[in-house]
């Protein structure tokens, strides 16, 4: 193994400075992945790791609209007019989820989310 130089770690040192004090995200990601990522960790507990199948406890929701998705997690009902798939209340509320919704819809407006 070959001994590096002072001079060496300095020049590391400085280019992982340039690097984390520069203006560019590492890695932009779209609103698609977020709301995919969000999916993944939340809604597969009891919807279907394929939004478009059956889940465990809850029905499919690739298509699922905004309206639908902030009304459901956010005050637990359906917005006006809307039919439910299933009856039942079983889904709570995510609050927490409030700045997700977008993402979340993004995600399950692509084919095959």
């Amino acid at each position: 193994m070959r001994k590096r130089g002072r001079g060496t770690w300095i020049q590391l040192a400085a280019v992982a400075a340039t690097a984390a004090c520069s203006d560019e995200p590492a890695q932009q990601t779209t609103a698609a992945e977020r709301g995919r990522h969000v999916y993944q960790n939340v809604c597969i507990a009891c919807h279907s790791a394929d939004p478009s199948r059956e889940g465990s406890l809850g029905p499919p929701v690739a298509g699922a609209t905004r309206e639908l998705l902030e009304a459901k997690l956010l005050r637990g009902a359906y917005p006006p007019g809307y039919t439910p798939r299933r009856e039942g209340g079983a889904m709570p509320k995510f609050k927490y989820l409030a700045d997700s919704i977008d993402d979340l819809a993004a995600y399950l407006a692509q084919p095959g989310g």
